[in-house]
């Protein structure tokens, strides 16, 4: 029987946060800040890890909720001192991005894709489905913006022009991040702010990442081979355990699909 040694040097630990899906608010099984705090927080606090790498696989979602991820990040590392590896596997694209920016460091695989630096706006028009059934919409307001792009009345010209100048407001914000973080490492390129995508190697050449590199070779390589790992991930609730699906879950599910779809995955 092996003995235990309570003063035994152990090796340096590593934490490890899994960010992979949609970001969100909610309950929904997405990335949020309310859903990720426990998880961060106890990753930078628990241990007194050498490092706390990120391991990202998200097409990307709500910036709100992507500023706010990542500002917590960035507060408990600047607190604890404690250096960010942010490791991108299949996607950290636009929001996705967001948060492998709150690292000091990042890297990928050579066929991860990166970037996606824009802000998207997408939904539906059914006014004329709604009069081809003979269905007459009625909305009464108090106020003249209330019922702004209302899917079910024909599309307005002034409410699109003000749909564009708040998503023009977002990528300004995102566009400002991905400068305050990673700085001079940046190469100046007319696509880089386009909401274009790119794979590892050309990501790193327009500094988007800063090299290729996986998470358990790159980790061993800096602090060592006795260096240990210790995950942070979001657990499931007991009907995903249980493999039972409710209707909210499948929503969530499609949705995400489609996200991700969007990136060849």
């Amino acid at each position: 029987m092996a003995k235990w040694h309570p003063f035994r040097k152990r090796g340096p630990q590593v934490a490890v946060i899994r960010l992979s899906g949609m970001i969100a608010a909610g309950s929904r099984g997405q990335l949020s800040d309310a859903g990720l705090a426990p998880l961060i927080e106890k990753a930078f606090r628990r241990g007194k890890p050498v490092a706390v790498a990120l391991v990202i696989n998200s097409p990307g979602g709500s910036p709100v909720q992507s500023a706010l991820i990542a500002a917590r990040i960035r507060r408990l590392a600047e607190e604890r001192k404690i250096p960010v590896f942010a490791f991108v596997e299949d996607v950290a694209a636009s929001g996705g991005y967001w948060l492998a920016c709150a690292a000091d460091e990042i890297l990928a695989d050579e066929s991860s894709i990166v970037g996606s630096i824009g802000v998207i706006s997408a939904g539906f028009g059914a006014h004329v489905f709604l009069a081809r059934q003979g269905i007459e919409r009625r909305v009464y307001t108090a106020g003249t913006s209330k019922s702004m792009l209302d899917p079910f009345r024909p599309e307005n010209e002034e409410d699109v022009s003000k749909l564009k100048l708040h998503l023009e407001d977002i990528h300004e914000a995102f566009i400002a991040h991905v400068k305050a973080r990673r700085g001079d490492r940046l190469v100046t390129s007319e696509d880089l702010f386009t909401g274009e995508i790119f794979l590892g190697r050309k990501a790193q050449a327009r500094g988007l990442i800063d090299g290729i590199g996986h998470l358990v070779p790159e980790m061993q390589a800096r602090f060592g081979d006795k260096v240990k790992f210790r995950d942070y991930g979001r657990k499931r609730g007991l009907l995903s355990r249980l493999g039972v699906r409710v209707l909210d879950d499948s929503l969530a599910m499609i949705e995400e699909r489609a996200a991700y779809a969007r990136f060849g995955l």
